[in-house]
């Protein structure tokens, strides 16, 4: 049985103008979604007004606004740990400056949740870039707190003992986890179900996809669409339902124009037999 607060809904980019993304989540027939956005120039106030328009007239909540930092980004293992995130210390500054853009922007738009990647987290807790690490994001969980918000990292980097950790570092009340289980396994960081066993208690919201484990040392695991049955999702559910979860389900494919379309409504209607 679906609880009240596990309504499904999709990724969208924000844009300069985003009523249209925002009426393609209601034309779906969503009432839910997390707006993304990689470009910190868009955190202006005219495009806080018209999302804020746009929300409204279609009757859909932003669960979350996630930020997106700026920078190069290569999504791999060899220059993953060097570009990704905020581990890498030499994009810290300008990435800070995007999140303090983005929490400023949630702010004016009444959302109450900030989500990103933190990047690949060291697993040495005593490696100078760890500790540096987590003095920023307790920086980053302070000025999200200064505007009501909440905090969320994404998984999918670190092993699940590794994030944990870090969230005990850091030591903020407003921290949370936005789960990913199929990057776990698109990672090789784990079993996304046991992962719950680990860090289950902080999960806030969860993203829903499918991947494979990677087949080579250098590059990640193939992304796939929800109900692929690599994640085995109502067993993923049943088990945060045990937790106490009652957040939001997001729907991500990173796929674009017409398939990703099909494969957003493939995985509302698994979401609505399995809810």
């Amino acid at each position: 049985m679906r609880r009240d607060g596990e309504e499904p809904g999709p990724i969208v980019p924000l844009q300069s103008e985003p009523n249209g993304e925002i009426k393609k989540v209601c034309g779906l027939g969503f009432r839910t979604c997390q707006v993304a956005c990689w470009d910190s120039a868009l955190y202006n106030k005219d495009t806080a007004q018209l999302l804020g328009q746009a929300i409204e007239e279609n009757d859909v909540r932003i669960t979350t606004i996630w930020a997106g930092l700026p920078g190069k980004y290569i999504w791999g293992f060899i220059d993953g740990p060097s570009t990704i995130g905020l581990v890498p210390p030499k994009t810290r500054g300008m990435r800070l400056k995007a999140l303090r853009k983005a929490s400023d922007f949630a702010c004016v738009v009444e959302v109450e949740i900030v989500t990103t990647h933190v990047g690949f987290i060291l697993e040495n807790p005593r490696d100078p870039v760890y500790v540096s690490l987590a003095d920023v994001l307790k920086e980053v969980a302070g000025l999200c707190e200064d505007n009501g918000q909440s905090l969320w990292f994404e998984t999918g980097r670190e092993t699940p003992v590794t994030f944990l950790r870090t969230i005990e570092d850091v030591g903020a009340d407003n921290l949370g986890v936005n789960s990913d289980p199929a990057n776990l396994l698109m990672y090789g960081r784990g079993n996304p179900v046991d992962a719950f066993d680990v860090i289950g208690r902080y999960v806030r919201g969860i993203h829903t996809k499918d991947g494979e484990y990677p087949t080579n040392g250098r590059e990640l695991g193939k992304g796939k669409p929800l109900a692929e049955e690599r994640v085995n999702f109502p067993v993923v559910m049943s088990k945060l339902r045990t937790l106490g979860y009652s957040g939001a389900v997001t729907i991500e494919r990173e796929v674009s124009g017409p398939q990703q379309i099909r494969d957003i409504k493939k995985a509302k209607r698994f979401l609505e037999g399995s809810l």
